[in-house]
């Protein structure tokens, strides 16, 4: 519960800023990025549950796109920010790991950039798994282990010791997942059909110029050396 405390705390304190880092510039284009790869892999037009919503970016844009959904964050502050920007959205605040819903009331469930902070990965999916539907599909994105991720938690432990306010900078114990990691979870509570690939070169961390360079690389990454890439994205089915 500590460790759901401080990230609660910390994106309490960012929840004002976290739009300037996810939805403008190069962090909109990042953002576009992964949000694409997971609509593309999930049913649209159905009832989707979004675990760790934040502001609501990826909710709004499935709204957008014809479904209709329920939003959950552990952050009071970001939920503020969510209603602000879509007074229409049903938002809650809870954790992931203990999920307040029925059995099979979700056709699609979708995770993006919060998985790595589970403290109980294998909680969270065997919650997920209750509550969707049977031929439900989940979806989730976060950062992939690599080489460039492995250091991470070091340079974020220095910028908390340094008192640097910066969304997700914080030394939070997260977990940075393999593919085989990802794929054993997924199976383990249930799942099957599974999908993993690795996706987006260009991370939102990356200077503007390497940013930029780094984009133009991207499609070839992905495609030929998806090691390289940052993010990890997996779907599954729960079985009808």
């Amino acid at each position: 519960m500590k460790a759901v405390s401080k990230v609660q705390r910390h994106y309490d304190e960012v929840a004002h800023i976290y739009d300037r880092r996810y939805d403008r510039s190069g962090g909109k284009t990042y953002y576009t990025h992964i949000s694409r790869h997971v609509m593309d892999g999930i049913p649209g037009e159905k009832m989707l549950l979004d675990l760790g919503c934040g502001t609501g970016l990826f909710l709004s844009r499935y709204r957008a796109g014809g479904g209709d959904g329920v939003g959950l964050d552990i952050s009071r502050m970001m939920l503020n920010q969510a209603r602000e920007k879509s007074p229409s959205a049903s938002l809650c605040m809870g954790n992931a790991e203990h999920l307040p819903f029925r059995d099979e009331s979700f056709d699609v469930i979708a995770s993006l950039l919060a998985f790595s902070y589970l403290s109980n990965p294998r909680h969270m999916l065997e919650e997920s798994f209750r509550i969707l539907s049977p031929g439900g599909t989940i979806a989730i994105c976060t950062l992939g282990k690599n080489l460039f991720t492995t250091g991470l938690p070091a340079i974020y432990q220095i910028g908390e010791l340094m008192g640097i306010t910066h969304v997700g900078m914080g030394n939070f114990g997260e977990h940075y997942y393999s593919g085989r990691e990802m794929g054993a979870l997924l199976r383990g509570a249930g799942f099957h059909h599974i999908v993993i690939k690795r996706i987006s070169f260009a991370h939102i961390s990356l200077a503007k110029p390497l940013f930029h360079l780094a984009k133009k690389f991207e499609p070839f990454v992905e495609h030929h050396i998806p090691y390289l890439a940052y993010n990890l994205v997996a779907f599954a089915q729960k079985p009808e």
